[in-house]
């Protein structure tokens, strides 16, 4: 299996997927961690991939997204964005907006928790 078909039916037959450094319980990076740390903090269901496990995929999800950087998230097979994007969207209230469109569960206390504390 090629790493562009891995990734995409990795992000196909997941609703929430975050390729990130390390794994969602020991990230590897501090952006990988910061992205971990929210979705795990808000309850999010995610599969995670490790892109130091194998450089193909490392490589390949660059190119599946035309995304130069480590972590991306994807939500129900669309690409939403790394670190910066992910923070600003947490922040905004635009991420639970795009979880509660795609039906996914999340604990709104806790994202709300996440607002009030970068206030």
């Amino acid at each position: 299996m090629t790493a562009e078909t891995q990734i995409k039916e990795t992000v196909t037959n997941n609703d929430v997927v975050l390729f990130m450094k390390g794994t969602k319980s020991m990230p590897q990076c501090g952006f990988s961690s910061r992205v971990a740390g929210v979705l795990n903090f808000m309850g999010v269901e995610f599969q995670d991939v490790n892109v130091l496990a194998d450089e193909d995929i490392r490589q390949g999800i660059k190119d599946y997204s035309d995304w130069p950087t480590i972590p991306q998230l994807y939500v129900k097979g669309e690409f939403v964005g790394g670190c910066d994007i992910i923070t600003e969207m947490t922040l905004s209230g635009e991420l639970d907006t795009l979880l509660d469109e795609n039906g996914v569960t999340y604990d709104k206390d806790a994202a709300n928790k996440i607002r009030e504390a970068n206030a």
